[in-house]
């Protein structure tokens, strides 16, 4: 159990996105797979999850801990989420995006950005979860912190619509998105 895990469920935020089954959800900045997790149990065996991290130890990680029930829905995916065409999804492909936990670690967010805008359907979702602080080195050096604020307004510029925010954990925020439909 990484940290975090203890901190936040990845399975009650992932409730918040509101999947259902047959869904096509990716899990930008996978780590250690705890929202690809969450994620495949609500989109089942007709969905899939594409858990994509550029940290290829980290993906074969993430294989060996995934139940054998969610072995054909979770896809480990080497990808650099930060640059449009690095995650190698196709065009308009995805139903949600997750990014938990990995907003405060991006260097270049308009990468990120296009990305996004590139692999998510008209009228699909974003969730953001990161951390609130620094808790005395629990989560991300101050510094490092992106506050909700800044995360919202980076992506309402963006062209994301905020659908609502919720605590997700005692440590964590979470916000909900949705791109516009055509």
């Amino acid at each position: 159990m990484s940290m975090s895990a203890h901190f936040s469920s990845p399975h009650e935020n992932v409730l918040q996105l509101g999947l259902r089954e047959g869904m096509k959800v990716g899990d930008f900045g996978a780590g250690s797979g705890h929202y690809s997790r969450a994620a495949a149990a609500v989109v089942g065996r007709e969905g899939k999850v594409y858990a994509i991290d550029v940290q290829e130890d980290v993906l074969k990680h993430l294989k060996l801990n995934t139940h054998a029930h969610h072995q054909s829905t979770i896809e480990a995916l080497w990808g650099d989420i930060e640059k449009p065409g690095g995650t190698h999804l196709r065009d308009a492909s995805l139903d949600a995006i997750m990014l938990a936990n990995t907003f405060f670690q991006v260097e270049n967010r308009y990468g990120l950005l296009k990305e996004i805008q590139r692999v998510v359907k008209p009228g699909g979702k974003l969730m953001v979860v990161d951390w609130a602080g620094s808790y005395g080195g629990m989560g991300p050096s101050p510094e490092k912190v992106v506050p909700e604020h800044e995360t919202e307004e980076f992506f309402i510029t963006g062209g994301f619509h905020k659908v609502k925010s919720f605590r997700a954990g005692p440590h964590h925020y979470g916000v909900i998105f949705t791109t516009p439909t055509l």
